[in-house]
């Protein structure tokens, strides 16, 4: 990456079609942080089928009744499968917050779940366990081999709940088809 300019911070990753990591087929991603040294970004439209948000919640030994609010665990990325991460609307910061642009945050404090539990936390939020990472110019190599485009984020595909179809609202924000695309790189 050659400046803070060229950043994806802030933005959508969207896989191409037939992405070689069968990991990320299909996959939108929100980018938290890129720079010259690595990237960090969120799978967004998919979820865990190993764990519930009240499951969680009791493991973490957050002692509840009954959570005011429920939400559904994501598979944030294959690294770090077993720590949470939430990414929210910056409506509820906490020291431990980081700001990944104006309007969204990502907070990796147990605090923020029991928030949520309770009514209090954000407007917005997605729980992931694990994350997307990319080390030194790993994930430019990967765009210039045309594995993934990049589009600007909004609230309706970070935040929705129709995970089938954020992988195609990503792409239209493109102006692109996806499913006309061909996986092979110069082929029509």
């Amino acid at each position: 990456m050659s400046s803070e300019a060229s950043s994806l911070k802030g933005q959508l990753l969207i896989a191409m079609p037939g992405m070689s990591d069968p990991r990320f087929d299909h996959s939108v991603i929100y980018m938290c942080a890129h720079t010259a040294d690595a990237a960090m970004g969120l799978v967004v439209n998919r979820l865990v089928d190993h764990i519930n948000f009240p499951d969680l919640l009791e493991q973490l030994n957050i002692k509840l009744d009954s959570p005011a609010q429920q939400i559904r665990v994501h598979f944030g990325g294959p690294v770090e499968s077993g720590r949470g991460f939430v990414l929210h609307s910056a409506d509820y910061l906490q020291d431990a917050s980081m700001v990944v642009d104006g309007d969204v945050a990502l907070t990796a404090s147990v605090n923020v779940l029991k928030a949520i539990a309770e009514g209090e936390g954000p407007k917005h939020s997605l729980l992931a366990l694990g994350y997307a990472g990319w080390g030194p110019g790993q994930l430019d190599a990967e765009i210039q081999a045309n594995a993934w485009l990049h589009a600007p984020a909004d609230d309706e595909i970070v935040f929705g709940t129709n995970l089938e179809s954020k992988w195609r609202q990503a792409a239209e924000k493109l102006g692109v088809d996806i499913s006309l695309l061909s996986s092979d790189a110069g082929h029509a």
